[in-house]
């Protein structure tokens, strides 16, 4: 336990600004995120130091395309999330706090460091399978030590957390995978118990910030595959983001509370076309097919790199991401 950042008391109550919930917590109360406790007028990070899961993760599998791409890095992960999403993948963990699960094993940043460290290769330390940003005290103070050790720090994330904590990320964060879960807000509020405008806010700071950005919308049967609604996304990532931004259409499958039927292959590739007219650089996730796999120059078309599942092979770029036939530059080093 440790005592949270970016709170203040209102009353006899704590007001968290951590994210944009902005939650009201009264004494002996969690927030929404249910690991940031109000203790007798002090805010509590609960999950600090508390790990929930522990692996040497391909790059690909945050999904990071373009960063680094064949990499290993060590990925961190504790409990907890401030969105509530039917659909979660990782409810176990996320959907969860500290008194309600066992088997957490207990670090201190600089142990962590000491684990990445260790198996050589590996390019750094993603935070990831639960939501990061609740974990926020703990994945500072680690990302902060591994750049100091040369590790890049990247962060898996639903991007919904208040402007001035993220400024505070981007001096020590890399890269960013930011779930977009949808553009409608109504699907924000009724599916994840938030909201959209925070995330794009988010977003576009991260654009701004440098730090490499990669987008993973999944698509969910009948909740939010509208070609139309995807259409307004896709143009508002090319105009507010870039065209060269990387994203990640993924198939949805059966999970917590969420069961439609898994997304169709024709459907995902029916979005996949639609966003190849606006987008540089757009992968298809969760599926075996072939499409959608392999990175293209977005200038003469070369195939630059091939991937088949995690198994990643550069084919065509140089030393320093470029396109070896025409030295566009492809991929962020």
């Amino acid at each position: 336990m440790k005592e949270a950042s970016f709170y203040t008391l209102s009353g006899d109550k704590i007001s968290c600004s951590l994210c944009p919930h902005n939650c009201l917590i009264a004494d002996g109360k969690r927030g929404i995120c249910r690991v940031r406790k109000n203790e007798g007028g002090k805010l509590i990070t609960e999950s600090y130091g508390q790990i929930c899961s522990l692996n040497f993760d391909p790059i690909e599998k945050k999904p990071l395309y373009h960063f680094f791409p064949g990499s290993i890095i060590f990925s961190a992960g504790s409990l907890g999330c401030n969105l509530h999403c039917k659909f979660c993948q990782n409810w176990e963990i996320s959907q969860t706090g500290i008194e309600e699960f066992g088997n957490l094993r207990t670090s201190s940043p600089k142990e962590l460091i000491s684990k990445a460290i260790s198996r050589e290769g590996n390019i750094g330390i993603a935070y990831t399978y639960n939501e990061p940003t609740v974990w926020y005290e703990f994945m500072i103070e680690t990302a902060q030590l591994a750049q100091k050790e040369g590790l890049k720090n990247v962060m898996v994330t639903n991007g919904f957390i208040n402007p001035a904590p993220l400024e505070v990320l981007f001096p020590v964060m890399d890269a960013f995978s930011v779930d977009l879960k949808a553009f409608n807000d109504e699907f924000y509020k009724t599916i994840t118990a938030s909201r959209l405008a925070p995330v794009l806010t988010a977003l576009k700071m991260i654009r701004k910030s440098g730090r490499h950005l990669e987008i993973t919308n999944l698509v969910i049967t009948n909740t939010n595959d509208d070609e139309k609604e995807f259409t307004e996304m896709i143009n508002w990532i090319a105009d507010e983001l870039g065209k060269e931004t990387i994203l990640h259409i993924s198939r949805y499958f059966p999970m917590f509370k969420m069961n439609k039927e898994p997304t169709s292959h024709e459907k995902l590739q029916s979005l996949y076309e639609i966003a190849c007219d606006k987008l540089d650089f757009v992968y298809l996730g969760n599926m075996r097919s072939g499409l959608g796999q392999n990175t293209f120059c977005p200038n003469c078309k070369t195939e630059v790199i091939e991937r088949i599942g995690y198994d990643t092979r550069i084919i065509g770029l140089d030393e320093e991401g470029r396109c070896r036939n025409c030295r566009q530059q492809v991929i962020a080093k």
